[in-house]
């Protein structure tokens, strides 16, 4: 990581953020299981900042099981008094309960479609949308897009799942191709073809 690098603003110079920035933010993800690990946390990050949730991310795995949606759909109440007695993550009992709820409209949702990645990359026909944003300020916090995803989400029994949350899911998984003109990781990695690399990779 190269401190002299032009980078996004919001990444600062935290080291665990710049790594975070340059390393995961905006590329194509098509894992289940990550995509799923990435839409509880940002459920968790509502009303706190993204570096406080990946300060305390490698907890959140711990505790929740490696964010296995098997394990944490079968919760029970003991379970949820003892995530809400740990410390070491955000012990909000509504996002708590709402990411058990989530694990099981995560399976359901599985169950019918297949994969939720298919699902989810469905929603821009497979393709990321790079836009070309110059600066912070141009970044909208919504969009129809993330509406629609919000309003599909919700209407299939998912909770903490808001058009703004909705957003940054998308932001961060690479559907949504957000970095600055300026940044160092633009080209982006020829991103309109990497949905369909990474598809190729898990099929070999």
């Amino acid at each position: 990581m190269d401190s002299d690098l032009q980078v996004c603003p919001w990444a600062g110079s935290d080291p665990l953020y710049r790594l975070y920035h340059d390393q995961e933010w905006g590329i194509p993800l098509t894992d289940d299981r990550r995509l799923f690990e990435l839409l509880i946390l940002e459920g968790m990050q509502a009303g706190l900042s993204w570096l406080t949730v990946l300060r305390k991310r490698e907890h959140f795995r711990t505790a929740f099981n490696q964010f296995d949606p098997v394990c944490m759909a079968g919760y029970d109440e003991e379970k949820i008094k003892a995530l809400l007695q740990n410390p070491l993550i955000i012990r909000n009992h509504l996002k708590i309960r709402a990411s058990v709820k989530n694990a099981r409209a995560f399976l359901q949702l599985q169950q019918e479609q297949g994969s939720f990645a298919d699902w989810l990359w469905a929603h821009v026909d497979y393709k990321p949308v790079i836009n070309v944003w110059q600066n912070l300020a141009q970044i909208p916090a919504r969009t129809p897009l993330s509406d629609q995803l919000s309003l599909d989400l919700q209407r299939r029994g998912f909770s903490f799942v808001g058009s703004t949350i909705c957003y940054a899911f998308m932001q961060s998984t690479g559907l949504i191709w957000d970095h600055l003109t300026t940044c160092h990781c633009r080209p982006p990695y020829a991103a309109q073809d990497r949905f369909s690399q990474t598809q190729a990779q898990a099929k070999a």
